[in-house]
């Protein structure tokens, strides 16, 4: 396996930066761990010795690695052999799958969101389900990775996957035709009113030059009188991070866009705009930005520069909250280590770990028939076992609580799809900027 088309990619921000291992560098091991390695070499004789069934070399020590690493936060592991293959499928082109995106939590498969337009969001997977067994093969209490690479397959091909879905009694079965997912996932349409709308899927390669592709395109269609823009960014868990900087800077003229902070030198960095794109390419267009709790990593650093610098109105649900920034440590030629080693901050300081980025506006989706069952069950980066804590000493409770009942947010998924309305949180930013004038959107408080 080879790491060069990964050292190409530069940074994600599931986050992932790219250091080179060096003997040099590596951090020498404090003498008074000698006793604690004694007790691992210890337990491994044991093993060899007495377990009731011969256990290979490789075997156990590749378990110890993945102990220690699981001791540490949900974002960090060992990557070898396909491991590497399908991180590196992910950064550089496309694979053949269902297009989710999945975290293990308490030893069951949780999706965090689909791909919007991708064979599981076709079928009507949802942020927040369960996935329980694949083909009928019970996958609970297993090795995520496993049930990633069996969810991947030819693009045609199918796999039967069982659901358990908060709000349903019972779990129910769907069968997933397998597609190319493609990781170009830009997507832009021009709306009534002359208003833009350009969604964000994931952040891979050449996600911002897309982006300003699509404003090009929407300027065109609407002769150069766009009247607002919606950037959505919900169900996006993420990507690079160099990519999620160029998508800001698109927006902005001046100031930071975001900060990592670290332990190890070299961690700490700043990233300001004018460092991709010069000027703002929609200037005096208002805009709005859409999240929901399946925004995440690059999602929320976008979210949360324009925010902050007051560039744009963020809409909708607070965010996942994955505020870290892993880096991939090769290991040799077949083996990485992805590291967490910062936690990347707006341009206000405020660290989006635990807590998310909160909207300037909640406007929940009244057209999801199962929101309010779903709700106790959704799933953030404050929910992950041993996830890291937020500096701040967030209380749960603010956490939990993301908005209260509010007049304006009455309306049924049946009263809504009897108008007409399936995405409630689209046409209510749509229709925000419809009624608003760019001046008025600019001197927002």
């Amino acid at each position: 396996m080879k790491l060069a088309a990964i050292v190409r990619s530069a940074a994600l921000v599931s986050a992932i930066a790219l250091i080179p291992a060096t003997t040099a560098g590596l951090a020498q091991v404090d003498g008074r761990a000698g006793p604690e390695f004694a007790k691992l070499f210890a337990v491994y004789q044991r093993i060899k010795a007495s377990y009731v069934e011969p256990v290979e070399d490789d075997k156990l020590i590749r378990g110890a690695i993945d102990g220690m690493l699981a001791s540490l936060d949900p974002h960090s592991a060992y990557l070898d052999g396909g491991d590497l293959q399908r991180l590196e499928t992910m950064i550089d082109g496309n694979y053949s799958g269902l297009g989710l995106s999945v975290v293990m939590d308490d030893g069951a498969v949780k999706v965090v969101s689909p791909f919007k337009g991708s064979p599981a969001d076709k079928v009507g997977i949802k942020a927040g389900d369960y996935i329980t067994h694949l083909d009928g093969k019970l996958i609970y209490g297993g090795e995520l990775d496993d049930a990633v690479a069996k969810m991947r397959g030819p693009a045609g091909s199918t796999i039967r996957l069982t659901i358990f879905r908060a709000g349903r009694e019972e779990p129910f079965d769907v069968t997933v035709t397998r597609g190319v997912i493609e990781l170009e996932p830009v997507t832009h349409k021009l709306e009534a009113g002359n208003i833009g709308y350009i969604s964000v899927n994931e952040f891979s390669r050449d996600v911002g030059a897309d982006v300003l592709k699509s404003w090009n395109e929407l300027k065109k269609q609407a002769a150069g009188r766009v009247n607002g823009l919606v950037l959505d960014l919900r169900q996006n868990p993420g990507g690079s991070l160099d990519e999620a900087v160029a998508l800001s800077d698109l927006f902005l003229e001046k100031g930071q866009i975001v900060s990592q902070r670290g332990r190890a030198k070299g961690e700490s960095l700043v990233y300001n705009a004018e460092s991709v794109f010069r000027g703002d390419m929609a200037k005096g267009v208002p805009v709005i930005v859409l999240i929901d709790a399946g925004s995440a990593s690059a999602s929320e650093i976008v979210a949360g520069a324009l925010q902050d610098q007051r560039r744009a109105v963020v809409m909708g649900e607070r965010s996942f909250g994955k505020g870290s920034v892993q880096t991939l440590l090769p290991l040799g030629r077949t083996a990485a280590l992805k590291l967490t080693t910062a936690r990347y901050y707006t341009p206000s300081g405020h660290s989006v770990q635990e807590g998310g980025i909160t909207p300037d506006i909640q406007v929940p989706q009244l057209s999801d028939p199962d929101l309010a069952k779903r709700e106790k069950f959704r799933l953030r980066e404050s929910d992950l076992r041993g996830h890291l804590v937020n500096e701040a000493a967030l209380k749960d409770e603010e956490l939990e609580k993301d908005r209260k009942d509010d007049p304006r947010f009455q309306m049924t998924a049946d009263q809504l799809k009897e108008k007409g309305i399936e995405d409630f949180q689209l046409t209510y930013a749509l229709d925000t900027l419809r009624r608003t004038t760019p001046s008025a959107m600019a001197r927002r408080n």
